[in-house]
């Protein structure tokens, strides 16, 4: 080992380079999303905690009860006000904004959802 003062070093700079996507960003979960509040109601149609977590869940059963079982009853919130069980007409009603609102934690999460190869996207305004 002729050559042990430039070994050591580069071996150290190599291990830097390689592991520093992994420390650089230790800690950051980056930009937080803030989707745009209801326009219209104060009250959704579950918690906002449940919303968050477990609103694909929500959908979805929303989808198989009035597609596949034919189900055409409406929903109340915790409160008694009445909602309509439906992407377009429930929530796009008070939420009016795809971007601000479906778009900001979607891309976040880097996640595709597939409501929109059914249904119609909103026209955006403003």
């Amino acid at each position: 080992m002729y050559d042990n003062n430039k070994i050591i070093p580069g071996l150290i700079v190599f291990v830097g380079l390689i592991t520093f996507p992994i420390w650089y960003g230790f800690g950051s979960a980056g930009h937080l999303p803030i989707p745009e509040k209801s326009t219209k109601s104060k009250e959704c149609v579950e918690s906002v905690e449940y919303m968050r977590t477990s609103h694909m869940v929500l959908l979805n059963t929303w989808r198989d009860g009035i597609v596949r079982m034919g189900e055409t009853r409406h929903g109340e919130t915790a409160d008694g006000t009445p909602y309509v069980r439906s992407l377009q007409k429930g929530c796009m009603n008070c939420h009016t904004s795809k971007k601000k609102f479906c778009d900001e934690c979607h891309t976040y999460a880097s996640v595709k959802p597939y409501c929109w190869d059914c249904h119609l996207q909103p026209k955006e305004t403003n």
